[in-house]
């Protein structure tokens, strides 16, 4: 009888976040009007696929037993620098493609450069990862100001938004499916169209499969584990520590940029502050996931059960009528017995079963 109680305090401590986001999902679908839809349930994927991808890059960082507080502003430089080159471009005659293309390029690999000071100052010259990455903070939102002088960056090119706000899918019941694009109608027919599957959240998929194979199923992954486990140990087996922290740093500064370039898919412009609000939200989902902030355990699927939990439990409030300052709240106790479970049941939740 004991054992058999003890294998299912397991698996609840295992899959906790998982069981608690069931429940918001079926309380929220229940009491909260009009929740309990595609529409709805797809505004979640979009609208938490950038904290996703903070999330993602703190996962790693986090696994090592570090931590990186510069990505919020990173990814706001990311905006700032993807827009301001696909503007200009399409304002020198580039065609409109190839402005978008270099422009999230340009986002994109603006990330190496905090990445790797990052990972420099850490792993080179064993600077607290917490004073690093505080300093990259300061750094990067400075940069994102200076390059963007204090504005959003607009005038963009006009189908940017096409990617950020498009669906795979869609469907109208007078036309039927159509693929990647609009069917033609008339204007009383576009409150009947229906999006399904959007193409932020299949970028996000993609990218997050790819990561999370890397994580779980090679020789880069567990390096990472074993870092994070015992970093002296690690140094004994061989491990080129220094090196390793310093790509999981620019990993961690590319995820970042890349929800960058997907803000600037959604919202067709480039700001500064993009991430500010989404930097502690990030941390807070790797922590809910099930990733310890001691270092050696965490994967991605956990710290996407993580994001999904803060999405719902925002969109959830608000179509409840309550105000948003619970929202706070709500995640602060959230993470509070994410770390309790860490602290007091980390046997239970991370041995394994016989």
């Amino acid at each position: 009888m004991k054992s058999g109680l003890r294998r299912f305090l397991i698996r609840v401590g295992r899959n906790w976040a998982l069981l608690f986001l069931i429940l918001m999902l079926t309380y929220f679908s229940i009491f909260g009007l009009g929740f309990f839809s595609l529409k709805n349930y797809q505004n979640i994927l979009v609208a938490s696929t950038t904290t996703l991808m903070l999330a993602a890059g703190e996962t790693f960082v986090i696994i090592t037993g570090g931590i990186d507080l510069s990505v919020g502003y990173v990814m706001g430089a990311a905006t700032v620098i993807a827009a301001l080159v696909m503007r200009d471009l399409y304002n020198s005659g580039v065609s409109e493609s190839l402005s978008i293309l270099l422009g999230c390029l340009a986002g994109l690999f603006s990330g190496i450069i905090p990445g790797s000071i990052n990972g420099f100052l850490i792993a080179r010259l064993k600077v607290p990862p917490f004073i690093a990455t505080l300093g990259m903070f300061g750094v990067a939102h400075g940069a994102g100001l200076i390059l963007s002088g204090g504005f959003p960056v607009v005038n963009l090119p006009p189908s940017l938004g096409f990617i950020g706000n498009g669906y795979i899918f869609y469907y109208l019941p007078e036309k039927g499916f159509s693929f990647l694009q609009r069917p033609e109608m008339e204007r009383t027919e576009v409150r009947n169209l229906v999006g399904i599957i959007p193409i932020p959240a299949v970028i996000a998929a993609i990218v997050l499969i790819i990561f999370g194979f890397i994580l779980a199923q090679t020789r880069f992954g567990q390096h990472t584990y074993a870092i994070g486990g015992n970093v002296d140990a690690a140094l004994r087996a061989g491990i080129s520590v220094s090196r390793h922290l310093m790509i999981i740093y620019i990993i961690s500064s590319m995820f970042a940029a890349l929800g960058g370039v997907l803000y600037v898919l959604r919202f067709t412009t480039g700001s500064s502050l993009a991430g500010e609000a989404r930097m502690l939200d990030s941390i807070a989902a790797v922590v809910i996931g099930g990733a310890s902030l001691f270092g050696g355990t965490g994967n991605l699927k956990g710290t996407v059960i993580g994001t999904l939990i803060i999405a719902t439990l925002e969109t959830g409030l608000v179509i409840l009528g309550v105000q948003p300052f619970y929202q706070f709240f709500a995640v602060g106790i959230i993470i509070i017995i994410a770390v309790l479970i860490d602290q007091f049941f980390p046997e239970m939740i991370y041995e394994d079963e016989s």
